[in-house]
């Protein structure tokens, strides 16, 4: 016997842990290549995209090129018959020499072409050409002429081209031979009448330039030679220089002047005689000889009385040596003396030299600014005029040389034609496909913006990598089965409710679709067994006992699928039990052509034995059903009672499979009390139908509760299956 335990004992922890091994028959049936290259994969969803929205992108684009059309019709222009004409209005290079020589490397045209075109269409010009053509046409004015009339240069080449169109033909090519007489006479003499003009103005010019460029180079000579200026930056650098220079010999003047007053200073102190007389050689040796003296008169007053005449005489040498030594010494200290009064002496005139070209380089300091600033704007200035007077001059050569060249004029290089073929015509066509391209992209548009704007999933690939859930199994679309569910739509829009004539209308329908479900090669057959065999491989401890199958909205295909993967399982030897729970809108009766009177609903209601309620399906007789029987007023409370989990309790293991269909998810609480009591649900999404986000929301509201979501099984997949078997 199961308990709450035992449906819980397969958590998705388990479905994960196997999922390498418990799938190989999906991926097998996969549609979609993992290893697929991305651009392929892109390449792929825009080919189901614009097979998808295929009627979406014709009928936008009929419409708009049917507008086109129709616009186009509707606005039609009479024929129009266009011509031209070329004039070279300028000699190419190679064919004049002379040009080459005057002319830059760069080739750039001498011509205003702007300025031309506007003097070409000047009433000057034209006002002549509508005096003749008024002898053919006195309806011909300036304004009428000028309003089919485009002058413009042939790109950047020195053409300019004439085009002039009309609704007669000969009219056209009348216009425009008047007009090229017109410009071929201007060529020759008007314009050349100016170029002279722009020569004498040019000529006038041209001394007071040449005198301007004079003067300023005057003005910069004579900067250059008084402030001895080569440019400001190298007189700025010698300045400094010379500052730096005056600077260091600053400091050792300084020095030398403070090391001389200091040795004058101690010569004239208390001690400085000492101090002078100690480098005083002369004064030295004296200065010993008397002091020899001295000791030899002390040694022989030992022996001698003082009167001795060898005393005395030793004593008469030391008085005749004092006088030479203070001699000695005082000239020795008034030489020492004289020294120094000289040697500050000049550094004092040193230092006075030093101070007065201090000041001078200082003084240039200060007007080096100024000085470059004049330098700086007479080189400007000169520079300007320069560029002045040699522009005049090459201007002056280049209309020397026009003048030359105009004398030829300007050359027609392609003359007027009479037009054969309205030029409107090519227009038509051009319209019409930019038409067709114009409804092709808003087409497109359109079905991106449908695209953009639906929220459902077209692939099941899409719809696996979006919900993170294991894809358990795809339903191929069913034809047959698309019929009948649209006979059973079409009978409840006309009212028709009666079960009987609906079975018997169907009948012949029903017995088609059970010989497709007994064909064993059906794609639709195959997927469910697939299904059936990924759900038998999920856990293969603990096999799924019981399920719960539902979608996340009406019409997603749940009773569908719960229906043929009983059958399937049926087939494949299992004991199943298909119970309908949905106790709001119940469908498996009809799909099992089963009576509805008593059910699922009588079961909990009542002491009904299970038995009674058990009935077997007439296309399969394996195969026991429980329909919903009457539909109470509460399907919550009978969903959320005792009795309801003691009868799914019994029926677990009297069974080897219980599958439950239940109501849709989405506002409904009755998968949520059903759940909980078996093995987890399986969620049924429909493709290019199911919301993905009342999807998503479905499934994050089964994850609050304690439910094990088993997968996801994708229905009514349109593709193209392989004949392969």
């Amino acid at each position: 016997m199961l308990d709450n335990n035992s449906y819980k004992s397969a958590p998705l922890s388990n479905f994960e842990h196997n999922s390498n091994s418990v799938l190989p028959s999906l991926q097998a049936q996969s549609f979609f290549s993992s290893d697929r290259q991305e651009d392929n994969r892109n390449f792929t969803k825009l080919l189901s995209l614009l097979q998808r929205r295929s009627l979406v992108i014709a009928g936008v684009s009929m419409v708009v090129m049917a507008t086109l059309v129709a616009h186009s019709i509707l606005n039609a222009k009479p024929s129009v018959y266009e011509s031209s004409f070329r004039l070279l209005v300028e000699p190419v290079n190679e064919d004049s020499n002379s040009v080459d020589v005057v002319k830059d490397s760069t080739s750039i045209s001498n011509l205003d072409y702007e300025t031309q075109i506007q003097v070409l269409k000047s009433p000057e010009l034209i006002g002549n050409v509508v005096k003749r053509l008024q002898s053919y046409d006195s309806n011909i004015t300036y304004d009428f002429l000028l309003s089919s009339l485009i002058v413009k240069q042939l790109g950047g080449a020195k053409i300019i081209e004439v085009r002039y169109s009309s609704e007669y033909p000969k009219l056209t090519k009348l216009v425009l031979d008047e007009i090229a007489k017109e410009y071929l006479e201007y060529s020759q003499e008007r314009r050349q009448t100016r170029l002279r003009q722009g020569i004498q103005f040019v000529e006038r010019q041209l001394p007071s330039l040449q005198t301007r460029v004079d003067q300023i180079q005057k003005e910069l000579q004579f900067l250059r030679q008084n402030y001895n200026l080569k440019d400001p930056d190298s007189l700025a650098i010698e300045i400094g220089s010379q500052a730096a220079d005056l600077s260091k010999q600053r400091q050792e003047l300084n020095l030398q002047l403070a090391q001389v007053r200091a040795s004058l200073a101690i010569l004239q102190g208390q001690d400085g005689e000492a101090i002078a007389l100690s480098d005083a050689q002369l004064y030295q040796q004296l200065i010993g000889q008397v002091r020899q003296l001295d000791v030899q008169i002390a040694k022989i007053l030992i022996i001698l009385q003082e009167d001795n005449p060898i005393v005395l005489t030793l004593k008469e040498q030391r008085d005749s040596l004092l006088p030479l030594v203070r001699q000695e010494a005082q000239n020795h200290i008034n030489l020492k003396l004289s020294e120094l009064t000289t040697q500050l002496q000049r550094l004092e005139v040193i230092n006075q030299q030093l101070s007065k070209n201090e000041q001078t380089v200082e003084q240039r300091r200060k007007q080096l600014p100024n000085l470059s600033r004049k330098y700086t704007d007479l080189q400007r200035s000169l520079q300007v005029a320069t560029e002045s007077l040699n522009r005049f001059l090459s201007t002056r050569e280049n209309l020397q040389i026009q003048i030359s060249q105009t004398e030829l004029g300007w050359q027609l290089i392609e003359s007027p034609s009479l037009p054969q073929y309205p030029a409107n015509s090519t227009n038509t066509i051009l319209a019409i496909l930019q038409g067709l391209g114009s409804s092709l992209l808003l087409g497109l548009g359109a079905a991106l913006l449908l695209e953009k704007l639906d929220n459902t999933y077209h692939d099941i690939q899409v719809l696996k990598e979006d919900l993170k859930l294991l894809l358990l199994g795809n339903i191929p679309f069913e034809v047959k089965l698309q019929n009948n569910q649209s006979r059973t739509f079409k009978e409840r829009f006309f009212g028709i409710k009666q079960e009987n004539r609906i079975l018997q209308e169907n009948t012949k329908a029903d017995t088609e679709l059970n010989l497709e479900y007994n064909y064993y090669s059906s794609p639709f057959l195959e997927a469910f067994r697939v299904l059936y065999t990924n759900i038998k491989l999920l856990n293969s401890d603990h096999p799924i006992r019981s399920l719960v199958i539902s979608s996340a909205t009406q019409g997603d295909g749940k009773s569908t699928v719960a229906f043929n993967l009983a059958r399937i399982a049926t087939a494949m030897g299992q004991r199943v039990l298909l119970v309908d729970a949905d106790l709001r809108q119940p469908t498996i009766h009809k799909l099992s052509k089963l009576n509805n009177s008593c059910g699922l609903s009588n079961l909990i209601s009542s002491n009904l034995p299970i038995s009674e309620v058990i009935l077997q399906a007439p296309s399969i007789k394996q195969l026991s059903v429980i329909t919903t029987g009457s539909l109470p007023p509460d399907p919550t409370k009978l969903l959320s009672s005792e009795k309801m989990k003691h009868v799914m309790r019994e029926l677990a293991e009297k069974f080897d499979l219980v599958i439950y269909d239940v109501p849709p998810l989405a506002g409904l609480a009755d998968a949520s009390l059903i759940a909980p009591h078996t093995n987890g649900v399986l969620i049924v999404v429909k493709i290019d139908q199911t919301n993905s986000s009342v999807l998503k929301l479905a499934i994050d509201d089964l994850k609050i509760a304690p439910v094990n979501i088993l997968g996801i099984v994708g229905n009514a997949q349109k593709i193209r299956h392989s004949n392969y078997y």
